[in-house]
């Protein structure tokens, strides 16, 4: 490939390919995650990692090697991997003797870092110490989060926005009640963060809908946060900027309720029911009395009209 004037220009067929793959489209392609350690990380560590790639996959891409990356110091490196792989999102775990057992969440905007929150593991409960059994792989969870410091806090909020940003799954346009059975639940208390992962049982309640019971399935987190990065407001509003293609349509004199209820607002010009035009009677013609000209005239009309005997 050559670069001309900042264009880069494909030489090969398959070049051209890749270069089309990575180009913007209207409907992009489902966010992928790089799942990566850094240079020193702690057994923890490791397999907390593991853990939080099995409820990725099969989105993300987990890096089995060392990285010896500081990502609040340098980004460099991430965004490399990022281009690399076409990832817009990276979770990245370190240990230190200042800042043990720590995990990185973030996200990418023209594969440059957007968005970073730092989050340290106090306590931890692996997947394979629970003895439920797991949901299939790639299942869409429902996220649930509680606390008013997800509303309250503005670090919070992008960091509930960052969460729903790593977990959401595929957009689907419908949902069976058998496929609800992933629920990731986040609380928000004292500057922490409780991180529980439940599978949804269906049992029988005697009716047609059936009762439900959580199962705690794990992983299981308690993390503190320690620092952020955060876009600045400009930045952010562009990276939620929509193409005008994808805006919904603007219909005028439509409005809904609170509750969704659709209500159209129609014109309609003043009409002179004088002129409307009925069935003609002898028993509905006016008096010579009530009359106007205008309708003698047309009761003249009628009568030359209607035939003779």
């Amino acid at each position: 490939m050559t670069q001309l004037d900042g264009i880069t220009k494909p030489k090969t067929k398959r070049s051209k390919r890749f270069l089309e793959s990575r180009a913007p489209r209207l409907s992009e392609d489902l966010k992928n995650a790089m799942i990566m350690k850094g240079g020193n990380t702690s057994e923890t560590v490791t397999q907390a990692l593991k853990d939080m790639y099995s409820l990725k996959k099969p989105n993300a891409v987990l890096y089995k090697k060392k990285n010896i990356t500081r990502p609040f110091e340098d980004s460099t490196s991430l965004e490399f991997f990022s281009k690399k792989t076409d990832s817009s999102l990276f979770l990245f775990g370190s240990h230190n003797k200042k800042r043990p057992n720590n995990f990185i969440f973030g996200r990418m905007f023209d594969f440059h870092v957007l968005d970073m929150v730092e989050l340290g593991i106090e306590k931890y409960a692996p997947l394979k110490q629970f003895k439920t059994e797991t949901c299939p792989e790639g299942t869409k969870p429902m996220l649930v989060f509680a606390g008013e410091a997800f509303n309250m806090d503005f670090e919070l909020k992008r960091l509930k926005s960052l969460l729903i940003d790593f977990f959401r799954g595929p957009k689907v346009e419908g949902v069976r009640l058998a496929g609800l059975e992933h629920v990731l639940h986040f609380t928000a208390l004292d500057n922490r963060i409780y991180m529980r992962s439940y599978r949804c049982v269906l049992k029988k309640s005697g009716c047609r809908t059936p009762r439900i019971e959580l199962e705690e399935m794990g992983p299981s987190f308690d993390f503190v946060v320690r620092r952020t990065h955060l876009a600045s407001e400009q930045l952010y509003k562009l990276a939620h900027r929509q193409p005008k293609a994808l805006k919904p349509k603007k219909k005028k004199n439509i409005s809904h309720d609170a509750f969704g209820t659709k209500f159209g607002r129609v014109h309609m010009q003043k009409q002179d029911l004088t002129k409307l035009q009925t069935r003609k009677m002898k028993g509905l013609r006016k008096r010579r009395s009530d009359a106007t000209p205008q309708d003698e005239a047309v009761a003249a009309k009628v009568v030359k009209e209607e035939p003779k005997d």
